[in-house]
């Protein structure tokens, strides 16, 4: 049978959910309100066409309301504003934006697909800064860009280290702008741990960024042109982009009487049903299940949304497809450096209860004898009893992304770390190793789980060896010009069998070496004589990295 369904809000959720919606059923009557001009626009890309990496506007438009109409046979009504919903009588009051006539339309079904808006707190000043821009769709882009084009800003400033601030930051900088980020926590990118953000902030500054941590706007002075921290600093600007997070845009769902939870995101079911069985919602206005911890969250990615509004449709019409949660699986460019991260790290682990261990290792993107080979930093957790994956981050140059999807589907397949070492993965010397970063990674998880290696993280160690503890670095001697933990021994590895009896065998031996490698080789041979070793995870290059040493 027939129905009549409405879809409140495009791009990801909405736009995706009409189309499959209309390839499920040819002669549903399916209307689209979209509150703006544009229904399906690349909302990720906005940040390259206002630094100049995306030359054509039009490039940005996915769908045009015409295009997709045709195609589709959707009765799209742009710039119409869905203002409240009637759900006794199944009817929504939609509000033409040029007009201003108010209209009543039926629904079988309702689908709400509203997204998340910028969070723009009441800050002193924040309403008379003429130069402060927000991004969230095409006109944001519009202002920003012509804003640029227009008064040519010497300096600029980014309020938050988020994917959109840190994006806007990068492209800023390629416009020949001076930035700061400004930044409250004490890491940017808050989906990686702190000892992971620390290589981004390096890239940041490297790239001349001024980046200003543990601070936030106490105000805004002189129309935006100066920015008072809560320090007292005073930061002097042409421009502000203001990027701190969103939050779900929920007013009609509460004020139809929908539950929301603690985080704002609209309340549905695994089949993404509100709790009006006529009312389904997806994309980042919803609450989502954290598919690691299985706790309430909100991750609002376009992915994720993609697949919702997919699923969601297929409900529609009975076919009860269930929503397992979201990974959380993201990818951001920043300068040279690919940053991704899957599942949850370690923040969130510790918020719920469980427990888990992390290793860290530094292999090449591909084969070193092969020309062009850089360091992916990877950081994999997991549950140190049965080797469950809790989630993954890696930093590099290249082939980071890939080994993110590989573990994200590992996660997905519910594969352990033991599993990683058996994955037969694609191999030539340009593009890995014969064992792949991934497998690496299972085998430095499996020797915790199954051969009783024990490590030390890089925020323990000070405390340890001021403590008295016993260090030995195995690296050799020329290597510690680079730096070495203040207390440590050198014992180059090829030293240690004859060296033996200079360890204390009535304590715990820490040992450290550059990546953390030799510190397991180490680790084995003392295990072997009676030992109790303890291998500083990662290495120096994961403590220096953190330390800022």
């Amino acid at each position: 049978m027939a129905k009549k369904i409405l879809i409140v809000g495009g791009v990801a959720g909405g736009a995706t959910a009409a189309a499959r919606l209309r390839r499920l059923d040819e002669k549903s009557e399916i209307i689209m309100f979209e509150r703006g001009e544009y229904v399906s626009f690349a909302n990720c890309g906005l940040p390259y066409y206002i630094g100049g990496t995306i030359s054509e506007r039009d490039k940005l438009l996915v769908q045009t309301v015409e295009d997709m109409s045709k195609k589709y046979n959707l009765d799209i009504r742009n710039l119409s504003e869905v203002i409240k919903i009637n759900r006794e009588g199944k009817t929504v009051e939609v509000k033409k934006m040029d007009t201003g006539e108010v209209y009543e339309e039926y629904y079988d079904v309702l689908l709400l697909s509203p997204g998340a808006k910028p969070i723009v707190p009441p800050i002193e000043g924040i309403e008379e800064a003429e130069n402060l821009f927000t991004l969230r769709n095409v006109p944001d882009t519009d202002k920003i860009k012509n804003f640029v084009n227009e008064h040519k800003p010497k300096n600029a400033v980014v309020v938050g280290g988020g994917f959109i601030g840190l994006e806007m930051a990068e492209n800023l900088v390629d416009l020949g702008i001076e930035v700061t980020v400004v930044e409250m926590a004490a890491q940017v990118m808050a989906s990686i741990d702190f000892e992971m953000a620390a290589l981004v902030h390096k890239k940041l500054k490297d790239y001349g960024i001024n980046l200003v941590l543990e601070d936030g706007v106490k105000a805004f002075k002189e129309n935006g042109s100066k920015l008072l921290l809560n320090s007292g600093t005073e930061v002097f600007t042409d421009m502000i982009i203001f990027s701190i997070g969103v939050r779900p845009e929920n007013e009609l769902a509460v004020d139809a009487g929908l539950p929301v939870g603690k985080h704002g995101g609209i309340l549905v079911d695994e089949f993404l049903r509100t709790s009006d069985p006529h009312i389904y919602a997806v994309g980042d206005a919803i609450e989502v299940t954290d598919y690691v911890g299985r706790q309430p969250a909100m991750i609002p990615l376009a992915g994720p949304a993609n697949r919702q509004a997919r699923i969601a449709a297929d409900n529609i019409y009975g076919r009860e497809r269930k929503y397992p949660g979201t990974l959380g699986t993201s990818v951001v460019k920043i300068f040279d450096y690919t940053v991704a991260a899957t599942g949850n790290n370690e923040k969130l682990l510790k918020q719920q209860g469980l427990d888990y261990q992390a290793v860290h290792l530094h292999p090449g993107s591909h084969a070193g004898y092969y020309p062009g080979a850089n360091p992916i930093h990877l950081k994999l957790l997991f549950d140190p009893a049965d080797g469950t994956i809790f989630g993954a981050q890696a930093i590099g140059k290249t082939g980071v992304e890939k080994r993110i999807d590989v573990i994200a589907t590992a996660i997905k397949g519910a594969l352990t770390v033991q599993d990683l070492t058996e994955l037969e993965l694609s191999y030539a010397p340009p593009f890995s190793s014969a064992k792949d970063p991934v497998n690496m990674a299972g085998y430095v998880a499996s020797n915790i789980i199954e051969d009783g290696i024990r490590t030390v993280q890089w925020d323990d160690i000070d405390d340890i060896v001021t403590g008295g503890a016993y260090l030995v670095d195995v690296r050799e001697p020329s290597e510690l010009r680079g730096g070495y933990i203040e207390g440590a021994v050198n014992i180059p590895l090829s030293d240690l069998r004859e060296r033996l009896n200079e360890l204390p065998q009535d304590e715990p031996v820490y040992i450290n070496c550059q990546a953390g490698l030799r510190g397991y080789l180490a680790a084995r041979i003392l295990l072997e004589n009676g030992f109790d070793p303890i291998n500083l995870d990662g290495g120096w290059i994961t403590y220096a990295t953190a330390k800022n040493k």
